[in-house]
């Protein structure tokens, strides 16, 4: 029998497998994960490139941007004083053009890395807040989000504010999960950084502060929370020497290109974050909705059924209550002071928003039935964001290429308003022409908002073209740029062609028209003269 045994065992090697035995395949199920792993790398990749590849000139904001921080670090405060906003971007874009120059590509590559930098902290915060797949999928949206690669390339100061936000976000659940002092240090220093790169950021501190001071009084473990609020209260002290110059602004410095928003800005905001009016924007606004929704009051069951439970999922919540409240007392701060909303604004609840899209995904019991609706989103946002990397923001590189091939040593050109300036400016030589903006009747690399709107409605057209004939003189040419549309100037841009029209006898040339359509900064480009 032993002898039998052992033949058998010699045997049974070398004979065929039986189906049963035989190795199988990979099924489709096993290649899941890996294709997932695959395509969410190639997907991180293709998304870096987009933070760092955009043909724009610098518009207005972004050349008024590195105009201010091209200043000596201790003039930069007082043309902040001028111009509304608060130093820290300013500061960090200063010493970024010492160490790498002031062209497009330097001075947006800073919001760019600032763009990566948010990717692993994104991660981090859903990891915290719920598990990893939705610390993968808010990520995975943070990445393609046409909202955050615009303000990836943008110079200005949005990214940051982001990954301010990210950051102190993840410092204030450390800091509530173990109150020790290097978590509660953290807390106090992203608040003052936050509060010195963004007003805005004054809102989103003030909601999470009377989160933190009612949990402190009616919470079970108030502790953690005590220590948190004193942390937060410890940063906004910081704030205290840029008081006076924040007052100024607030009473002088108001923006006076738009209307004051609504309630109904919150929804424009969202929309905004999906990559707003374009097919793929109001597609992936709906899936935004709707998962916000599903992550804020679903619950999975099963792989086919949901369940709404009204009284919402605790983190969930929380998460919420920051975004929303944020949105809406910043709205209501808004209609009371009659300060502007910008979307752009909305940057200190944005990743905030996204990790409570990705716990949305959570509901979904089925990984296919969830990894295919994030797929869906990603490949929206990567949809949104292309435009971004052709689409030129400003018109003003078709304006300076003009009066560069045409124009000569001496000519005027002329602003109408001051904003069409800075982005101009930035592309012609620094001498050579003379130029002037209307109003004020200043240079064209700085534009002075302080009570702009009254001085907008005292200035005369008509002073104003004298000005600009009198610098001509009999020998050189005037190129006036302006473009109509800007709050506060009704028609008095028209009125200075006219006044330079009647002066030469002449109609002047047209150069470029303005085109809306393409162009957010659109620009009228004419010539008129020489008088000889």
């Amino acid at each position: 029998m032993t002898r039998v045994m052992a033949f058998k065992a010699q045997r049974e090697p070398s004979e065929p497998a039986s189906p049963e035995t035989r190795p199988a395949s990979a099924t489709p199920k096993d290649r899941f994960p890996w294709l997932l792993a695959l395509s969410v790398g190639l997907l991180l990749a293709f998304s870096l490139c987009l933070r760092f590849w955009t043909r724009s000139d610098l518009w207005l904001d972004e050349a008024l941007t590195v105009n201010i921080s091209h200043l000596p670090i201790s003039r930069i405060p007082a043309a902040l004083r001028r111009d509304g906003a608060p130093p820290l971007y300013y500061v960090l874009l200063h010493f970024w053009m010492l160490a790498f120059g002031s062209g497009d590509i330097a001075v947006r590559s800073l919001s760019g890395i600032m763009g990566v930098a948010s990717l692993p902290l994104t991660w981090m915060l859903g990891k915290r807040l719920a598990d990893r797949s939705v610390a993968w999928v808010a990520t995975i949206l943070l990445a393609t989000s046409p909202f955050a690669v615009y303000y990836d390339t943008e110079a200005r100061m949005y990214a940051l504010v982001a990954l301010l936000a990210v950051t102190g976000a993840l410092a204030l659940v450390s800091a509530l999960r173990k109150p020790r002092p290097l978590n509660l240090i953290a807390v106090a220093v992203i608040t003052s950084l936050l509060l010195y790169s963004h007003y805005w950021s004054l809102y989103l501190i003030a909601v999470v502060g009377a989160g933190l001071a009612w949990k402190a009084w009616k919470g079970e473990n108030p502790t953690p929370y005590r220590w948190a609020l004193l942390a937060g209260v410890a940063g906004c002290i910081t704030f205290i020497p840029w008081l006076p110059i924040f007052w100024f602004q607030l009473h002088h410095t108001g923006t006076p290109w738009a209307t004051p928003a609504s309630f109904d800005a919150i929804v424009h905001a969202i929309s905004k974050f999906a990559g707003g009016a374009n097919n793929p924007g109001r597609a992936l606004a709906l899936i935004f909705f709707a998962l916000a929704g599903l992550g804020l009051f679903g619950a999975a069951i099963n792989a086919k059924k949901i369940e709404l439970d009204l009284r919402t999922r605790k983190r969930p919540r929380a998460l919420a209550i920051v975004v929303f409240c944020t949105l809406g007392v910043a709205i209501l701060g808004g209609l009371i002071s009659s300060s502007t909303f910008a979307s752009r604004y909305t940057a200190v609840v944005f990743i905030p928003f996204l990790v409570l899209v990705a716990m949305g995904t959570s509901t979904f019991a089925s990984k296919q039935v969830r990894w295919s609706v994030v797929a869906a989103a990603a490949l929206l946002g990567i949809a949104g964001s292309l435009p971004n990397i052709y689409t030129n923001r400003t018109q003003a590189g078709q304006v300076a290429a003009a009066i560069k091939a045409h124009g000569h040593a001496g000519d005027v050109i002329a602003y109408c308003p001051d904003q069409l300036g800075p982005a101009v400016s930035r592309l012609l030589p620094r001498t050579g022409f003379t130029q002037i903006t209307f109003p004020r009747e200043t240079g064209p690399r700085f534009v002075d908002w302080v009570n702009y709107a009254q001085v907008n409605r005292a200035a005369s057209p008509a002073a104003f073209a004298k000005a600009v004939l009198a610098r001509a003189g009999t020998m050189h040419a005037i190129w006036l740029a302006w473009a109509p549309g800007y709050r506060t100037f009704g028609t008095k841009c028209q009125q200075i062609a006219g006044y330079l029209e009647a002066d030469m006898g002449v109609a002047p040339t047209q150069i470029v028209h303005y085109n809306p359509q393409r162009f957010f900064e659109f620009y009228e480009l004419q010539r008129f003269g020489p008088r000889r």
